[in-house]
């Protein structure tokens, strides 16, 4: 090879290696230039899978407080809105846990609009390094039912200190008085029947008791409507008489429903005996049966006092009494429209009331329709056609 070439292939040679360090060199000057661009912080997949099946509302916040992930019930409680979260309390303890890594647990009292309160626990624990996880459970009904018991327990003490309390006296008042034979008398017939006010009150409160589960029947029979009428009827024909009433029944024949036979008749003879009991002398109750869909309905009419407007949202609650005032002589002890209610609850039908203040209501239980047989033990619907001439007004009907 003769010494140009040997030149040539040298300064070749050269500018290969110059321009490849220089390369080397703006690439390098280049990545030292370039920002880094941080992890995303990831969930791992066997805590996702978890909180995919938790019952409480989860929330898991990165350390710019964005949401990464969040379950259904946390969007639907109002916790979470978008990436946010948007309860204030809830933010700031995720803060505190973020700074010191310690696990926190209290209870809060979320505000909402034209509803009651929620009552929630939160338990907020560091996930990780640059995540925190929030568990929500929303203990609003257990609050609720804890409120009910324990006003329920001061109503009945309530309840059993008054009658108690007049035996007392009036078995004192028979001591004193023993040398006069009327007075005795007199003060005896009052213990009776504070007595019997006690038996009454006693008694519901057992079945209210047995009832306050609202669980639906296991086994539920088909039982004779007309004999469960009959039966509420005879239960208040006593007072009835004693005013002047009259208690007509109406409505269609036959009918049967599914449900507890004791429990059924103690619904309906409770809704009669209140519309004896706050009807004026020498009026009429009217008790109809008819058939809605797959559910048979029983409304009992009365013209009594009515009920306020304000006040129908209220009937049902225990001990609750439209007037107070009159239930010492009516002898009411406000548990019997709580029972039927229950009762409508454990049968699968409902209870509703139509009322006018001063001109009276009309309350109607719906309760599933049972079916009747045929001759081979086939199912077929019940018969609807036997209706008296006069059914009586229905619930939307004025009485």
């Amino acid at each position: 090879m003769d010494p140009t070439t040997q030149a040539f292939l040298a300064a070749l040679i050269g500018a290969v290696v110059a321009g490849g360090a220089v390369l080397a060199w703006h690439v390098s000057d280049r990545q030292q230039h370039l920002q880094p661009v941080p992890d995303e912080p990831a969930i791992p997949a066997a805590v996702a899978t978890v909180l995919s099946v938790l019952r409480s509302s989860a929330v898991v916040v990165d350390d710019s407080d964005v949401v990464l992930k969040a379950s259904a019930p946390a969007y639907a409680m109002g916790l979470v809105r978008g990436s946010t979260l948007v309860t204030p309390e809830l933010a700031a303890l995720v803060s505190e846990v973020r700074r010191d890594g310690q696990i926190r647990e209290t209870e809060l009292v979320m505000p909402r609009d034209q509803a009651p309160d929620r009552h929630v626990t939160v338990r907020v624990a560091p996930l990780g390094s640059r995540l925190v996880l929030a568990l929500v459970e929303d203990r609003t009904r257990e609050r609720r039912v804890e409120a009910v018991r324990r006003d329920f327990v001061a109503n009945v003490s309530h309840e059993l200190k008054t009658p108690v309390g007049a035996i007392r006296l009036l078995a004192d008042a028979v001591w004193e008085a023993a040398e006069d034979p009327e007075a005795v008398r007199r003060f005896s017939e009052r213990m009776v029947l504070e007595g019997e006010r006690l038996t009454v009150l006693v008694q519901q409160v057992i079945e209210l008791s047995r009832l306050q589960g609202d669980e639906r029947l296991e086994s539920p029979l088909p039982m004779s409507l007309d004999d469960v009428v009959s039966l509420s009827v005879d239960t208040s024909a006593i007072d009835a008489a004693a005013k002047g009433i009259s208690v007509v029944t109406g409505g269609e024949r036959g009918l049967k429903v599914l449900g507890n036979e004791e429990q059924v008749t103690m619904a309906v003879a409770n809704l009669v005996a209140n519309a004896v009991r706050y009807s004026d002398p020498d009026s009429t109750v009217l008790v109809t049966t008819r058939v809605e869909d797959a559910f048979v309905a029983v409304s009992v009419v009365d013209q009594g006092i009515g009920i306020p407007s304000v006040e129908i949202d209220r009937i049902f609650e225990r001990f609750y009494r439209v007037d107070p005032a009159r239930h010492r002589s009516t002898g009411g002890t406000g548990l019997g429209l709580s029972i039927v209610k229950h009762v409508a609850a454990t049968h699968g039908g409902d209870v509703s009331v139509w009322s006018v203040e001063g001109q009276g209501s009309t309350f109607t239980l719906t309760l599933p329709r049972a079916e009747a047989r045929g001759p081979h033990g086939e199912a077929r619907p019940a018969p609807a056609d036997q209706t008296l001439d006069d059914p009586g007004p229905t619930q939307e009907e004025s009485p």
